[in-house]
């Protein structure tokens, strides 16, 4: 069954939609973070559903900023509030009679993999955490998907940013840039992972009307300053599972991540994926819930 519901983060509303199983209560709960771009109707929403069907109550919701959720410009990509809406959902779900309050785990797909590391390591109610295609947004901004991106790249982006703020300073309305290419043939030149980005969010396969299309640019030194493994090391004796799709080209941070945490953990590939098709590809997808609901079976 799902419920649409509201939760408070650091002083906006948030929109989730809660999942429950048909079980005995209470029991264990997890909450699931999104993409960065993208809202609880997606790729959450797809995991929070399985998940919920073998057992657990998940929560998927639209992180500050975003989607239903309150808060202005729209589109705001702001990692620390991004962290602060996974303690709140946790908060959330301590409230409810469908949740044992010593069993909620987290887990956080692509850009919420890496607020989630930096959210359970500060926040000891989360018992456990799961990441499915995780990145460090800072890293993707200053590094490239892949790593190898020109170091005046993240320059560029601060100017323009700067420049944003300066603007607006002096009245002009929101500055914000475009997140994905506007055609197919723009996206097919970016290389396999900007097109499959925009083939998930810009075409039927994925794209939801409340997905942000834009980013406004005062997000960009915000990112920047961001380190998500900066916590890594405080998880510890928590469990930790990264699941990445072999051909992820994405897949060095969740390397990274994984040597930075210092307690019980896995690394677990699944073969043939890319970064996106771990969103929805059904038969990876059905892999990567099988191996979920294992590591949270120890909630």
């Amino acid at each position: 069954m799902r419920i649409d519901v509201t939760f408070p983060s650091a002083g906006l509303q948030l929109a989730g939609h809660l999942y429950t199983p048909e079980t005995a209560v209470p029991g264990p709960a997890i909450v699931v973070g999104h993409p960065g771009s993208g809202v609880k109707e997606q790729a959450a929403g797809r995991y929070a559903e399985q998940l919920a069907a073998r057992g657990f109550v998940t929560l998927a919701f639209d992180a500050a900023y975003q989607g239903e959720s309150e808060g202005l410009p729209r589109g705001l990509e702001d990692p620390a509030h991004r962290v602060e809406d996974l303690k709140a959902a946790v908060s959330f779900l301590t409230t409810r009679d469908e949740v044992d309050p010593g069993r909620i785990g987290v887990l956080g797909i692509c850009a919420a993999g890496g607020y989630g590391i930096a959210a359970t390591g500060t926040d000891h109610r989360i018992k456990a955490l799961a990441t499915v295609s995780g990145v460090d947004i800072a890293r993707q901004f200053r590094f490239g998907a892949d790593g190898n991106q020109d170091p005046a790249a993240v320059q560029h982006l601060l100017d323009a940013a700067a420049d944003a703020r300066t603007a607006e300073a002096r009245g002009a309305e929101n500055q914000t840039f475009p997140l994905f290419p506007a055609t197919e043939e723009e996206a097919r030149r970016g290389g396999r992972h900007v097109f499959e980005g925009w083939q998930y969010y810009r075409t039927p396969r994925g794209m939801h009307p409340r997905s942000a299309e834009v980013m406004p640019w005062t997000s960009v030194d915000r990112i920047v300053t961001f380190d998500a493994y900066r916590a890594a090391d405080l998880i510890a004796p928590r469990p930790v599972l990264m699941i990445v799709g072999r051909a992820a080209v994405t897949a060095w941070m969740a390397v990274a991540a994984f040597q930075a945490v210092t307690g019980p953990k896995e690394l677990h590939w699944i073969e043939g994926a890319t970064h996106v098709d771990l969103y929805d590809r059904e038969e990876y997808v059905v892999a990567a819930v099988a191996k979920l609901a294992d590591f949270y079976s120890s909630l």
